[in-house]
């Protein structure tokens, strides 16, 4: 793949990673390549952060064509630049796009891309522990054209941004309240698809919780309304009588890289490793009689986020005392030290940059 490159002439001043909120501060570029049917995938260049230019007409704005992901790289402390899984992250987008009948993508191509688009911007890589710089990879419609039909031309656009630590004051448990009237997602639907559809049907439940004190929401299944799903941004995970259990792939649920991760550290440790149908009336009698040990969830953002209880209607349960459990900690810790360098990765999940 042939990639012209055209460097910013106005550089921006790079923030401070330990200040900055997540997702404003972008770095001088972008990389940009466009799809029709007769060229297939054509104009890769990486040029100057900047707006773009779109039809008004143009299907992901009226029809909502669009799937996205969320990777990060590191500097490691010897000061190399490496992500962490982009092959999971570009394998998952293909399946996303196939959902939305977006074209697909060649993967070795997109590794190249993401390679090369940070090898531009390897400046813009904090090395402060806990800091990072947040990779944005967006693929989209731009059909001029109102009727439905298929799509034949789409753009694919890589941009980045710095991002601190998640936690200012360090991992402090979440309370989260379990959502009665929305649904996330249905099997058969777009679920396990990351696309910006699934986000906006979140919203209105998110601001619910948020406004009644809780962090996010817990998603149940949108068919018996019964069964644990996920978190509002992440995948969920319990530390059940001493057994590692989530929710089982149906369909409805995101398949979260970091889950897939834990999953594979935990059974390395020799933990058992449950992926199954949780309900609600379960899970909240197991907190109260403690077979429930801990809970958290997870996802690229903010890896791990402790869970210190539930609420459902009038019903409020509490998980370790509302404290960060070991095992949380010790998969925070360990998946971390993987991600920046200061921890062996067995697994070969790490990709180095030049």
């Amino acid at each position: 793949m042939k990639v012209q490159v055209r460097e910013t002439k106005n550089p921006k001043t790079k923030p401070d990673p330990s200040k900055v909120p997540f997702g404003v501060a972008f770095t001088d570029h972008m990389f940009l390549m466009e799809y029709d049917d007769e060229k297939g995938w054509h104009d890769a260049r990486i040029v100057p952060f900047d707006n773009i230019a779109l039809s008004p007409a143009a299907v992901v704005f009226h029809y909502g064509a669009e799937v996205f992901e969320g990777l990060k790289a590191y500097r490691t402390p010897d000061g190399q630049v490496q992500m962490f899984r982009p092959d999971a992250n570009i394998s998952r987008m293909n399946d996303s796009a196939e959902r939305l009948c977006l074209p697909q993508l060649n993967e070795e191509m997109v590794m190249t891309a993401l390679k090369l688009f940070l090898s531009v911007e390897k400046e813009w890589v904090p090395d402060q522990y806990g800091t990072s710089l947040y990779i944005r990879p967006v693929l989209f419609a731009t059909d001029e054209d109102l009727s439905l039909h298929g799509i034949h031309h789409a753009t694919f656009m890589i941009i980045a941004c710095v991002v601190g630590s998640y936690y200012k004051n360090g991992l402090q448990p979440v309370e989260l309240l379990i959502e009665k009237d929305d649904v996330r997602a249905v099997r058969g639907g777009t679920g396990y698809a990351k696309c910006g559809g699934n986000y906006a049907a979140a919203a209105r439940a998110g601001e619910k919780a948020e406004a009644k004190g809780y962090s996010q929401v817990l998603w149940v299944d949108g068919v018996e309304r019964k069964y644990v799903e996920e978190g509002g941004g992440m995948n969920v995970m319990f530390v059940w009588d001493g057994k590692l259990v989530t929710p089982e792939l149906n369909g409805s649920i995101l398949p979260g890289v970091t889950r897939r991760s834990i999953l594979t550290i935990a059974q390395d440790w020799g933990m058992k490793v449950e992926e199954r149908k949780i309900t609600v009336d379960e899970l909240l009698e197991a907190c109260k009689n403690g077979e429930v040990q801990e809970a958290f969830m997870c996802g690229t953002a903010a890896v791990v986020t402790p869970i210190g209880g539930f609420a459902w209607g009038e019903e409020k349960v509490v998980v370790n005392y509302n404290k960060i459990g070991e095992m949380t900690r010790k998969i925070y810790d360990t998946l971390t030290g993987i991600q920046w360098g200061i921890k062996k990765d067995p697994y070969n999940w790490t990709v180095k940059v030049d």
